[in-house]
């Protein structure tokens, strides 16, 4: 067989099979970038101070007192995290 005549078959093929590869590293690598928005949006900070919200660590009794609330992160302090205590107001 001449090779004019597989040479035209042999690139659709040839073609195919790139576009087919292609594809699946494609899918295979994730989704593009930020198209996953897995952090909500950053909240405003909640005014506590009539809440009386208190950080207290538990080996050594170091308090805070917790004004603004944001994203809660418990801090650590003498290497344990410190534990939210709500007291009554006027305590």
């Amino acid at each position: 067989m001449p090779v004019w005549v597989l040479l035209p078959g042999a690139i659709v093929i040839g073609y195919v099979v790139w576009r087919l590869g292609m594809a699946t590293l494609r899918a295979l690598s994730g989704p593009p970038p930020g198209t996953l928005d897995t952090e909500p949006p950053p909240t405003e900070p909640e005014d506590v101070r009539d809440l009386e919200v208190y950080l207290v660590c538990g080996e050594c009794g170091t308090e805070f007192k917790v004004e603004r609330l944001g994203e809660l992160q418990i801090p650590r302090h003498c290497g344990e995290k410190m534990q939210v205590v709500r007291r009554p107001a006027g305590a």
